[in-house]
């Protein structure tokens, strides 16, 4: 996106083959600090609001004390069959960090895609990531592995997150070249206290070659919905990661403006930053995730929110 449309949770977006909502749901809280019942709650709310897009990975969350992983693709896999609505999800998932299917040699792709597809319980995955790169892999051996897949019809879109400029460029080459499935999509870290980790070279390679990206920590672990304050000492594991930003110069400027913009549109901050992603070159749909029903509004505010030019600049000027 890189217009100030207001759109709207219903609106569609294409991607390749895929057809998205402005928002993307996380699954990373799902059997973390979302349980089964709670995660089910989630999903429904998030469908009921028009949402139909869904992110996981295999590895989720295997950094849980006691997880082994595959946790998240359980639980969602369970929702879309009580629900009977797999044909109503956009499902994505990624390859490469699950303990014991670490990185992205063929013959482990194959064999973590079947793992992934018996868990959701799905007969096809719609955008498959490689969750990180793996350079001792060759890109020949990456690309053909995930044409495979999508020919085999076992995968509908193939994408890549945590992936240099150069190998994506490379990738994407190969692929065109010999006429494989190409990447459609990458998913960087990216928000208002991190935009280094996306602009400049990747951000342009995605936007020269048509890509579209879905970016994660898109709040930051929740610095950006404005609850941690300078003083505080977050107890969670996401807040500590958020706790990086609060003594910073440049996190007390990007809060006091989303403050400000939150309040002209009567939206939450969290609805803002997410709505800011949103004008950025090659945005689609920023990922976020909720751990109970009652967080999920304010982060589908986003799709509603139409920032001017003038607000777009006081975000782009705080978060410098």
């Amino acid at each position: 996106m890189s217009d100030h449309t207001s759109t709207s949770m219903h609106s569609r977006y294409a991607v390749g083959s895929l057809s998205v909502a402005p928002f993307c749901l996380g699954g990373n809280v799902f059997g973390w600090t979302a349980d089964e019942a709670t995660s089910f709650a989630v999903l429904d709310a998030h469908a009921e609001a028009g949402g139909n897009f869904v992110d996981t990975a295999d590895g989720y969350t295997s950094f849980v004390e006691g997880n082994s992983g595959g946790e998240s693709e359980t639980i969602i896999g369970e929702w879309m069959k009580r629900r009977g609505n797999r044909d109503d999800v956009v499902l994505a998932t990624k390859v490469g960090t699950l303990e014991g299917r670490e990185g992205l040699r063929p013959a482990n792709i194959r064999a973590a895609c079947e793992d992934s597809l018996r868990r959701l319980q799905a007969d096809h995955i719609d955008l498959y990531y490689t969750h990180r790169d793996d350079e001792t892999v060759t890109v020949p051996e990456i690309v053909d592995t995930l044409d495979a897949l999508v020919r085999e019809g076992k995968v509908r879109e193939v994408a890549a997150s945590n992936l240099s400029a150069s190998r994506l460029r490379e990738s994407l080459a190969y692929a065109q070249d010999g006429g494989k499935a190409a990447y459609v999509a990458v998913q960087p870290h990216y928000n208002l206290v991190s935009r280094e980790t996306y602009e400049g070279e990747l951000q342009d390679t995605a936007a020269e070659s048509g890509l579209a990206s879905f970016p994660y920590f898109a709040l930051a672990s929740g610095f950006l919905t404005g609850k941690y304050r300078p003083g505080d000492e977050p107890s969670t594991t996401r807040g500590s990661l958020a706790a990086q930003y609060l003594g910073s110069e440049r996190g007390q400027r990007v809060l006091a403006a989303l403050a400000e913009v939150a309040e002209a549109h009567g939206v939450s901050g969290a609805g803002v930053a997410l709505a800011w992603l949103r004008t950025r070159a090659t945005v689609v749909a920023p990922i976020a995730s909720a751990r109970t029903p009652e967080q999920l509004p304010g982060l589908l505010e986003a799709a509603g929110v139409e920032l001017t030019g003038e607000e777009v600049e006081r975000l782009e000027k705080a978060s410098r």
